[in-house]
């Protein structure tokens, strides 16, 4: 059975102050919750107030990026051994935004995917298809592609990776993907995921929804059979409507 996760994903939004008041609000709304388990990334510089604030509640720390060495000369980077550090659990690696603003390669990720499993980081692996790549009918293709070289080299451990679905053409363009939409496509990710390790491992490794998701059709896409979760970006904003998010039961 997997453990649903529902991660917020915050991006360069929330000062130290507003986190701080963001732990003051969710904690009390999300009381008595502990059959889903939560993890927020904010910026970094956000960390350090964030374990604070959460100390004791259950909540997993995350960050939403790491450089794929554990020390050195790189300017601006933050190295896996910093993250632990800050007490994280869990990274976002291979953002759509990552990769179509920062120009960020499948090479790349998959250096900082191994970086972050060496750490003993959980890398929270995002792969999907553009509008046009859709269209084009080659969500497929792209996505299989985006697995095989970012998982590339990359050993099973158990409860060391989660994947992340996020189709680039329903996050803030006002086209939402259905239940049906999303399961389609993390049914074959998990199919891919049994060609790349055994097909025990694959169904324990949980396959999370990223795409405009929010309190009133959270729900539907927990309902379907290969979706474990949700990556939540602007929704995760608002402490009510994150934690309408995680009692979605």
């Amino acid at each position: 059975m997997r453990t649903p996760l529902i991660v917020a994903n915050w991006k360069m939004n929330k000062s130290i102050r507003d986190t701080e008041t963001f732990v003051q609000d969710l904690l009390p709304l999300l009381s008595g919750v502990t059959e889903v388990e939560v993890a927020v990334c904010p910026s970094f510089v956000s960390l350090p107030a964030l374990r604070g604030a959460l100390s004791g509640s259950g909540i997993r720390v995350g960050a939403q990026n790491l450089f794929w060495e554990m020390k050195g000369a790189y300017t601006g980077e933050i190295s896996p051994l910093m993250l632990v550090d800050a007490g994280c659990s869990y990274v976002i690696l291979g953002h759509s935004e990552r990769r179509q603003i920062m120009g960020e390669n499948d090479a790349i990720i998959n250096r900082k995917v191994r970086a972050a499993l060496d750490a003993g980081i959980t890398p929270i692996l995002c792969v999907g298809e553009t509008l046009q790549e859709r269209e084009n009918h080659m969500a497929r293709e792209v996505v299989k592609e985006q697995l095989s070289r970012d998982l590339k080299d990359v050993s099973f451990a158990p409860g060391g990776m989660v994947i992340a679905y996020e189709p680039v053409w329903a996050i803030g363009t006002g086209v939402n993907a259905s239940s049906d939409d999303a399961q389609e496509m993390t049914g074959f990710i998990r199919s891919c995921l049994a060609r790349l390790y055994r097909r025990e491992q694959a169904e324990s490794i949980r396959i999370l929804y990223g795409g405009s998701v929010k309190p009133e059709n959270i729900a539907e896409f927990m309902a379907e059979e290969d979706i474990d979760g949700a990556l939540v970006g602007g929704a995760s904003l608002q402490a009510d409507s994150f934690a309408g998010i995680v009692r979605f039961k």
